[in-house]
């Protein structure tokens, strides 16, 4: 699907422009246009990014590139060629599926690519893009910033799932520390781990656009993407805040299998140790010797009964006094 829409002074057309006339509003620097590849063919995306914008060969291969990218930034001179990913609409943190957006920003155009059936800041932009009245004051600019921004925004919620379960883990590792908690802390660290890689390189695009003097971007425009700058500087610390407790979790269930153990090796132990000494005197009274003095007492049995009786408590008390249980 090709969507586009032109910005002018009398407001917003929507509609599927002609080459022609995609050509016509690129020539007049008071009209701003944005064109939304959603799941097009390549052939289609092709024929647009090359024959209509003639954007760089390797701008083109990395639009049409189905592979995970990571996402940047790369300055062109007329415009920007930013690759960023968003999440998929997700139910919980254990399905964390990506998407990624290629924008192409130039003084009055925005090209976005996109694959997928939903991908959630372009439909945010498309529902929104009537009720900011900021667009038609600062351009394509601030059109792509607020995609970015809508992108960054999906960041949190996932972060915040993450922040409940990690509660939750907190109070059971100790309580109940069985496989399926272990199962969950992994789930847990391996979906942070994918979060994070998202992360780190969308910060450094982010810091690059707020920072660098790129000529598409205006000055009045550079702020807001400073903005998103200082949003995944707080979920970066968020993640690694997160990050740590998954960690401590980690030992603290470790801890707890190494303390059961260490309990069960010590109940093993006194148990050994209490019949060690029973099983040296009935070894020695069950040796095949006839001139056995004690084998001819009326009450041996008994005796040697309470002997075990006497030996056993001893031990018992003897562990309870040094801590052993």
């Amino acid at each position: 699907m090709i969507r586009s829409v032109t910005f002018t002074k009398e407001g917003i057309q929507k509609g599927d422009l002609t080459a022609d006339e995609i050509q016509k509003v690129l020539h007049t620097s008071e009209t701003f246009l944005w064109i939304s590849l959603e799941s097009a063919s390549k052939e289609e995306t092709s024929s647009i990014l090359e024959d209509i914008f003639h954007f760089h060969p390797l701008v083109i291969e990395d639009c049409l590139s189905t592979g995970y990218q990571t996402p940047k930034v790369d300055d062109f001179g007329q415009y920007l060629f930013i690759i960023a990913n968003a999440l998929q609409p997700f139910e919980n943190f254990t399905k964390i599926e990506t998407s990624e957006i290629d924008l192409l920003l130039g003084v009055n155009y925005l090209v976005t690519c996109s694959f997928g059936n939903q991908v959630t800041p372009i439909c945010k932009m498309w529902q929104q893009i009537d009720k900011d009245q900021r667009l038609h004051e600062h351009g394509v600019d601030l059109l792509c910033q607020r995609i970015l921004d809508f992108l960054v925004d999906d960041y949190m919620p996932l972060l915040d799932q993450m922040d409940d379960e990690i509660d939750w883990l907190e109070d059971t590792v100790l309580d109940k520390p069985d496989p399926s908690v272990l199962e969950r802390i992994m789930l847990l660290k391996h979906s942070l781990m994918s979060i994070r890689r998202l992360i780190n390189p969308m910060r450094e695009v982010m810091n690059t656009l707020s920072r660098d003097e790129f000529t598409v971007i205006k000055q009045k425009t550079r702020i807001y993407f400073r903005d998103i700058y200082d949003h995944l500087v707080r979920i970066q610390d968020l993640s690694e805040s997160i990050r740590d407790i998954v960690t401590g979790a980690m030992d603290i269930y470790l801890n707890s299998i190494s303390n059961r153990l260490n309990m069960i090796m010590k109940a093993l132990t006194v148990v050994s140790t209490i019949f060690l000494p029973l099983t040296f005197i009935a070894g020695v009274y069950g040796m095949n010797f006839r001139n056995i003095p004690e084998l001819s007492w009326q009450n041996g049995y008994f005796i040697i009964w309470g002997v075990f009786i006497l030996i056993g408590l001893g031990m018992l008390l003897l562990f309870k006094r040094i801590g052993w249980f």
